[in-house]
């Protein structure tokens, strides 16, 4: 079976929320008034410019790191209750697997609880042209009618992939915004896309360039 190629993800995250709560409430930004991010990330051996690479922190995790630094946001990292493979060619495969069959991966622990949020963002790698299925597992564990979802991906040739579509389908009732593509090889110099793309979407809550203080920094 031919190799399709992915760009993943992993590890520490900016002000993260439990497995059900956040730690703190999310100030209010420009446009916002509350705001959560969501991804799923995952490292080990990753593509790189046709090649192979390894990862300790995985791209869609920097994006979502340079977003949750620039925004007022609380942060869940969406985790696999069995873990992907570290290795390339394994994960691959299995996606393919999950594909094929409409799966839903199970998410370790459990879901946020979203009634305080307008806005929702979902960061995942594009696999295969599409998100990973555990974002489905995700979407349709929640209640977004009448919210905002904003999608943001990594990846190596597809872009944003399927996801507006797949987004509609699995959150009715929501509005489905303009999503951010990075490709995965360039992810550590995508801060002036990010800023841009934030300021399209008025979530902004810092000025371009301006450092955030110690006390609102991710953690």
């Amino acid at each position: 079976m031919a190799s399709v190629p992915m760009s993943g993800c992993a590890s520490a995250s900016p002000r993260r929320l439990g497995p059900a709560q956040a730690e703190r409430p999310a100030r209010s930004g420009p446009a916002l008034r509350s705001a959560l991010l969501a991804y799923f990330s995952r490292a080990g051996e990753n593509y790189y410019y046709g090649g192979r690479r390894n990862l300790k922190v995985g791209n869609t995790e920097v994006l979502a790191q340079k977003i949750s630094g620039l925004i007022d946001c609380d942060v869940y990292r969406i985790e696999p209750a069995d873990p992907y493979s570290d290795d390339y060619a394994e994960t691959v495969a299995r996606n393919v697997r999950e594909q094929d069959g409409d799966a839903r991966p199970a998410i370790a622990g459990p879901l946020p609880s979203i009634d305080r949020y307008d806005t929702v963002l979902l960061g995942s790698p594009i696999w295969n042209v599409r998100a990973p299925m555990i974002m489905s597992t995700f979407a349709e564990g929640l209640d977004v009618r009448g919210k905002t979802v904003v999608p943001f991906t990594t990846y190596a040739m597809s872009g944003l992939g399927t996801t507006a579509r797949d987004y509609a389908a699995s959150c009715p009732g929501a509005t489905i915004a303009e999503g951010l593509a990075v490709r995965g090889e360039e992810v550590n110099d995508a801060d002036d896309a990010v800023e841009a793309w934030l300021q399209r979407l008025r979530l902004l809550a810092v000025p371009p360039g301006v450092a955030r203080s110690p006390s609102s920094s991710p953690r």
